[in-house]
Protein backbone atom coordinates (compact mmCIF):
# COMPACT_ATOMS: atom_id res chain seq x y z
CA UNK A 1 0.00 0.00 0.00
CA UNK A 2 1.42 3.14 -0.99
CA UNK A 3 1.13 6.57 1.31
CA UNK A 4 -2.09 7.60 2.95
CA UNK A 5 -1.85 11.09 2.46
CA UNK A 6 -4.33 12.59 1.04
CA UNK A 7 -4.47 15.56 -2.19
CA UNK A 8 -7.38 18.04 -2.11
CA UNK A 9 -8.53 16.28 -5.24
CA UNK A 10 -8.19 12.64 -4.05
CA UNK A 11 -9.63 14.24 -0.72
CA UNK A 12 -13.13 15.20 -2.43
CA UNK A 13 -13.19 11.91 -4.66
CA UNK A 14 -12.73 9.95 -1.70
CA UNK A 15 -15.75 11.74 -0.11
CA UNK A 16 -17.79 11.79 -3.39
CA UNK A 17 -17.64 7.97 -2.96
CA UNK A 18 -18.53 7.37 0.55
CA UNK A 19 -22.09 9.76 -0.41
CA UNK A 20 -22.92 8.07 -3.07
CA UNK A 21 -23.30 5.07 -1.24
CA UNK A 22 -23.64 1.86 -3.68
CA UNK A 23 -24.05 4.32 -7.07
CA UNK A 24 -20.39 4.82 -7.19
CA UNK A 25 -18.72 4.64 -10.32
CA UNK A 26 -16.82 6.65 -12.27
CA UNK A 27 -19.28 9.15 -14.37
CA UNK A 28 -21.36 9.52 -11.46
CA UNK A 29 -18.29 10.36 -9.48
CA UNK A 30 -17.46 13.27 -12.25
CA UNK A 31 -21.32 14.05 -11.95
CA UNK A 32 -21.71 14.73 -8.37
CA UNK A 33 -18.27 16.30 -7.77
CA UNK A 34 -19.45 18.70 -10.60
CA UNK A 35 -22.87 19.41 -8.80
CA UNK A 36 -21.49 19.93 -5.45
CA UNK A 37 -18.23 21.58 -5.96
CA UNK A 38 -18.90 23.65 -9.65
CA UNK A 39 -15.74 22.20 -11.09
CA UNK A 40 -16.21 20.37 -13.90
CA UNK A 41 -14.66 16.84 -13.11
CA UNK A 42 -13.13 15.32 -16.28
CA UNK A 43 -13.20 11.46 -16.16
CA UNK A 44 -9.73 11.04 -16.99
CA UNK A 45 -8.47 12.47 -14.24
CA UNK A 46 -10.96 10.90 -12.00
CA UNK A 47 -10.34 7.67 -13.07
CA UNK A 48 -7.03 7.83 -12.61
CA UNK A 49 -7.52 9.10 -9.03
CA UNK A 50 -9.60 6.50 -8.18
CA UNK A 51 -7.42 4.13 -9.69
CA UNK A 52 -4.57 6.04 -7.29
CA UNK A 53 -6.69 5.71 -4.38
CA UNK A 54 -7.15 1.77 -4.79
CA UNK A 55 -3.51 1.44 -4.94
CA UNK A 56 -3.24 3.32 -1.81
CA UNK A 57 -5.88 0.84 -0.28
CA UNK A 58 -8.06 3.99 0.54
CA UNK A 59 -10.71 3.03 -1.97
CA UNK A 60 -11.85 -0.64 -3.33
CA UNK A 61 -13.88 -1.21 -6.67
CA UNK A 62 -16.01 -4.54 -7.59
CA UNK A 63 -17.67 -4.41 -11.04
CA UNK A 64 -21.77 -4.80 -11.53
CA UNK A 65 -24.32 -6.75 -13.30
CA UNK A 66 -23.70 -6.23 -17.09
CA UNK A 67 -26.69 -4.63 -18.45
CA UNK A 68 -28.40 -4.33 -22.19
CA UNK A 69 -28.35 -0.13 -21.82
CA UNK A 70 -24.60 -0.59 -21.68
CA UNK A 71 -24.04 -2.95 -24.50
CA UNK A 72 -23.35 -5.80 -22.09
CA UNK A 73 -20.90 -3.65 -20.53
CA UNK A 74 -20.35 -3.59 -16.55
CA UNK A 75 -19.49 -0.64 -13.89
CA UNK A 76 -17.53 -0.48 -11.86
CA UNK A 77 -18.24 0.57 -8.20
CA UNK A 78 -16.20 2.46 -5.71
CA UNK A 79 -16.53 2.04 -2.22
CA UNK A 80 -14.29 3.55 0.96
CA UNK A 81 -12.39 1.22 3.04
CA UNK A 82 -11.94 1.15 6.39
CA UNK A 83 -8.33 2.80 5.62
CA UNK A 84 -10.26 5.54 3.42
CA UNK A 85 -12.29 6.14 6.56
CA UNK A 86 -9.37 6.63 8.54
CA UNK A 87 -7.55 9.00 6.32
CA UNK A 88 -11.01 11.11 5.72
CA UNK A 89 -11.58 11.48 9.86
CA UNK A 90 -7.87 12.38 9.88
CA UNK A 91 -8.03 15.11 6.72
CA UNK A 92 -11.30 16.27 9.04
CA UNK A 93 -9.56 16.51 12.62
CA UNK A 94 -7.09 18.66 10.64
CA UNK A 95 -8.72 20.76 8.96
CA UNK A 96 -11.07 21.38 12.15
CA UNK A 97 -8.11 22.05 13.74
CA UNK A 98 -6.56 24.64 12.14
CA UNK A 99 -10.28 26.26 11.36
CA UNK A 100 -10.46 26.41 15.03
CA UNK A 101 -7.23 28.68 15.38
CA UNK A 102 -7.88 31.50 13.25
CA UNK A 103 -9.20 34.12 15.32
CA UNK A 104 -12.72 35.79 14.66
CA UNK A 105 -11.68 38.81 13.37
CA UNK A 106 -10.23 37.19 10.55
CA UNK A 107 -12.97 35.28 9.00
CA UNK A 108 -15.59 38.59 10.13
CA UNK A 109 -16.12 40.92 6.61
CA UNK A 110 -14.11 43.79 6.72
CA UNK A 111 -16.51 47.07 7.06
Amino acid sequence: MKGTNLGEFEELVLLTIAALVNDAYSVAVCDEMEKHTGRTAKFGVVHTVLNRLEEKGLASSSLGESTSSRGGKRKRYYSVTNAGKAALLKSKEVRDGLWCLIPDFVLKPSL
